[in-house]
């Protein structure tokens, strides 16, 4: 079981709170993205609370924003005591894959996805994680996602 409960619902762009947008607006303009944001497949939110654990457990709440397109994965995630992070890749310079299907799932139950490859910011190969829950709008995220990655490189 994992340590966050998640709450993941699908939403427009301009629906994410606004400090994401505006985060990730900025992103766009920062790397010369161009107009990415003008085809947008799925845009998702998802709300993570960790679970309380031992007797110092604090609550600890973290908001991610991601929205994908035929190119492009762009995501935000703002946690209870730091600024408004912004990641992008190009999705021919990724690979996506459901966590539950890494070695990782057996040793750290989750549920969202893995994502590996040249990020816009860096040169060199990372990998991030982006939780979901288990419901609709989860699944279809994670459905539209690899198959974009996946249709991206042919």
């Amino acid at each position: 079981m994992s340590d966050w409960k998640r709450v993941t619902k699908e939403i427009s762009f301009e629906s994410l709170p606004s400090q994401m947008v505006s985060a990730i607006k900025q992103h766009v303009e920062q790397h010369n993205l161009g107009p990415v944001l003008s085809d947008v497949l799925i845009c998702i939110q998802t709300d993570s609370e960790k679970v309380k654990k031992g007797l110092f457990g604090g609550t600890e709440i973290a908001q991610v924003g991601a929205a994908v397109t035929p190119r492009w994965l762009l995501w935000a995630v703002q946690e209870t005591k730091t600024q408004t992070a912004v990641l992008s890749a190009p999705l021919i310079n990724i690979t996506v894959q459901d966590y539950a299907q890494t070695s990782f799932a057996k040793m750290v139950p989750d549920s969202g996805i893995e994502v590996s490859g040249l990020f816009t910011d860096s040169n060199e190969s990372a990998s991030a994680f982006i939780g979901l829950e288990n419901n609709a709008a989860g699944d279809n995220f994670r459905e539209i996602i690899i198959k974009a990655a996946q249709d991206a490189k042919k």
